[in-house]
């Protein structure tokens, strides 16, 4: 038996399940191995695989989901992992970033004060929760900067892919939606059922169960997420507004 816990999350309306189940079928389907998928600490999702060919599998699971790094002793100094933001907002020293470490005991990594107003300006971290609309589970692109292993202490930066990326959601113009908890395709009914797939410029997987609209010009977040949202009941909403601002 082997068992790999991939990069992606399955919260919310938990649809991830049976599109994981759909990916893993193309994946492996010609191979003599059977799966199981659950949810492990803080919702990452573990595949266990058993079969005659459970160790190749278990490698193309790897390749092509990733992996977490498991334990604090194998997250290294500049080293790039895929995190996930957690408790956002509850602190006012940084935001907190969830890369998967579960020993020696489950421990977030921190995007710190005094790093975000390098970054991003003077303003205070719930300030930039709420104009870079940022969620829980937004999957975000960072690199270790620091690894204190006596304190368990993880200091992380942006990566300069992520950081770019960011600087173009929140200047070209285009209010925004993140909808995350729920699987692309369910964004997409949703938007057909109101009428409103004709107001999206583009729609962008950014995860299992991460969507990002960008919305034509025109066309205020708001008001797609009061048109959309009763038929997500799974799902959680972040905005990039550029009408609100100053």
């Amino acid at each position: 038996m082997q068992e790999v816990v991939i990069l992606e999350k399955v919260y919310g309306d938990r649809s991830g399940f049976e599109k994981l189940n759909k990916k893993l079928r193309s994946l492996l389907g010609e191979l003599d191995v059977e799966w199981k998928l659950s949810a492990v600490k803080k919702n990452w999702v573990k595949v266990t695989l058993s079969g005659e060919d459970e160790e190749i599998s278990a490698n193309l699971v790897r390749e092509e989901f990733g992996e977490v790094p498991y334990s604090l002793k194998n997250v290294r100094e500049g080293q790039s992992y895929r995190g996930r933001f957690i408790d956002l907002g509850k602190v006012g020293y940084g935001a907190y970033v969830d890369i998967g470490v579960f020993r020696p005991a489950p421990k977030d990594a921190l995007l710190p004060l005094y790093y975000l107003k390098k970054t991003f300006g003077d303003i205070p971290v719930r300030g930039m929760i709420r104009r870079f609309g940022w969620v829980d589970n937004l999957p975000v692109e960072v690199e270790v900067t620091r690894v204190e292993f006596g304190a368990r202490e993880v200091e992380l930066s942006f990566t300069e892919w992520q950081l770019k990326l960011i600087k173009s959601w929140i200047s070209d113009g285009f209010d925004k939606l993140f909808v995350v908890g729920t699987i692309s395709e369910k964004v997409e009914e949703a938007l057909i059922k109101t009428g409103h797939g004709r107001d999206v410029k583009r729609l962008e997987e950014l995860g299992l169960m991460e969507t990002l609209l960008v919305l034509k010009k025109g066309t205020q977040a708001p008001g797609i997420i009061k048109a959309i949202g009763p038929y997500l009941p799974g799902a959680v909403f972040g905005a990039i507004k550029f009408e609100e601002r100053p």
